[in-house]
């Protein structure tokens, strides 16, 4: 059975995180499987995380780390949506250095807005790009982000080796791929549409109220006057809003 990326992904970062480890200078402290202390104890529901001993972080197995990389930072970066190579630059940067910096510095070289979200504009975005350029651009942002750190006096070599063999890794599995045109996702673009389906119909109503009162009728709208179209336009408006509200507070 062929394995999943997220599970030849979780491979190479493995391949960097290493076992249990407790330096003094690295801020996430007691670490195994690239699982800090502090992560652990928030995945078990275990507060105030210091609760939680020394002694279960080295006790941590790799089922259980696997499933935390799972939900918390492959899900976290929607990699499952993103092309082979891309997946394991933002899955790794994002176990280094968090899921949030590591969408971010993704959306801003792609030049969308940097929500720190993965959705259909980012992905649409990613889908008019060499998924290679990407990768080298991505590993490029995140060295210059490492390199800003106090930290990298300490671990800049050990950080330096890892981006480059997770950007060699990424690049071999981008150009495994053949280039296959790319489908859009009319599912995605239809239900943001239906979502604004009120308000659409609201600025028809709208309009065609106004070109009544300009003297140009519209046929399908013969019997109703230009006020009657204009004002149950903004009824539909003010309803459609007020329902958005009471759900929100709900």
């Amino acid at each position: 059975m062929a394995r999943s990326r997220f599970d030849i992904c979780l491979d190479e970062v493995l391949r960097h995180e290493g076992g249990f480890a407790n330096h003094p200078s690295d801020p996430g402290g007691a670490t195994n499987l690239g699982i800090t202390r502090k992560t652990l104890a928030r995945w078990r529901n275990i507060s105030p995380w210091w609760a939680l001993g020394v002694d279960q972080v080295k006790a941590l197995g790799r089922g259980e780390a696997a499933r935390i990389y799972r939900s918390l930072y492959w899900e976290r970066a929607n990699a499952t949506r993103l092309p082979p190579g891309l997946d394991l630059a933002v899955f790794d940067f994002a176990v280094n250095s968090g899921p949030d910096r590591a969408i971010k510095l993704l959306q801003r070289e792609l030049g969308v807005l940097a929500d720190g979200w993965i959705g259909p504009l980012t992905l649409a975005a990613i889908g008019s790009r060499n998924v290679a350029a990407l990768v080298n651009a991505l590993c490029d942002r995140r060295m210059n982000f490492l390199n800003r750190l106090s930290t990298f006096a300490t671990f800049g070599k050990g950080w330096s080796a890892r981006v480059a063999a997770i950007r060699k890794a990424a690049l071999a599995m981008a150009d495994s791929v053949p280039l296959t045109p790319t489908k859009p996702d009319w599912s995605q673009t239809m239900a943001i549409l239906a979502g604004y389906r009120t308000y659409i119909i609201a600025a028809f109503m709208l309009l065609a109220g106004l070109s009544q009162m300009l003297g140009i009728d519209l046929p399908s709208l013969e019997g109703s006057s230009a006020g009657q179209l204009i004002m149950e336009a903004l009824a539909v408006i003010f309803l459609r809003q007020g329902l958005k509200g009471d759900i929100s507070r709900a």
